[in-house]
């Protein structure tokens, strides 16, 4: 029995430091936090129920059958703030750069179908560099999945998206299509594709503020 809880203890501690402790130093030194201390500020203290710790991707091309992270890039669960029930998800930049697969978007998706279910709100912690492309289509269909639910729960039940750092693709559409995004300056960007595909497929150069940083969002697009 000791040797089974040493080895459950070793699995949590192992979920819990993500992409591993130089991934998450490298997150602090940039002034950010991780997905878990982001939903510990977020939340009352030890109102946090955590859901599917040791899911894990079930991709086996280019090499990610070698590389198995538990979690798979999203901390999701429930929790409360000042005593009220929602449901909250936080993806994970220290692991693929927080990055969708199927199982990361079943995650999600869980926590949405839970919160319609009980008619609390949903809160996204959005840190993702878009879809995971070793998936390829798989990935995709994931986020097909949260898109649905995010239409399903439109005027059921409040969806609130932070963006905490530079989201592309499909990271964004499903922000965009929640009720409240919350973006910070020089720090929180939307946008399709990055800088270097914009100069690369139309020769300007603009900077991620410019094109999808928070000013722009709130005074040219209307999605902040």
């Amino acid at each position: 029995m000791s040797a089974n809880i040493a080895e459950m203890e070793k699995r949590r501690a192992a979920a819990k430091l993500g992409g591993g402790q130089a991934r998450v130093d490298a997150q602090h030194a940039k002034g950010k936090l991780t997905a878990r201390e982001r939903i510990k500020v977020l939340l009352d203290d030890g109102s946090f129920e955590e859901y599917d710790q040791y899911v894990e991707h079930n991709c086996t091309d280019f090499g990610m059958d070698a590389q198995h992270i538990p979690g798979d890039g999203v901390v999701t669960g429930s929790g409360t703030i000042n005593g009220r029930l929602v449901y909250v998800y936080s993806q994970d930049f220290t692991v693929y750069g927080g990055a969708l697969s199927e199982r990361h978007a079943q995650k999600i998706c869980k926590i949405m179908d839970m919160a319609l279910k009980v008619g609390a709100p949903v809160i996204g912690l959005n840190d993702s560099g878009g879809a995971r492309i070793q998936e390829g289509v798989a990935s995709l269909a994931g986020y097909a999945e949260v898109f649905q639910r995010n239409v399903l729960a439109s005027g059921v039940v409040p969806q609130l998206s932070v963006i905490m750092g530079p989201c592309a693709g499909g990271a964004v559409y499903s922000p965009a299509m929640t009720d409240f995004i919350f973006m910070v300056k020089d720090s929180s960007f939307m946008f399709v594709t990055g800088p270097d595909v914009v100069k690369t497929v139309t020769n300007e150069v603009v900077t991620q503020e410019e094109l999808g940083g928070a000013v722009t969002h709130t005074t040219r697009t209307s999605v902040a």
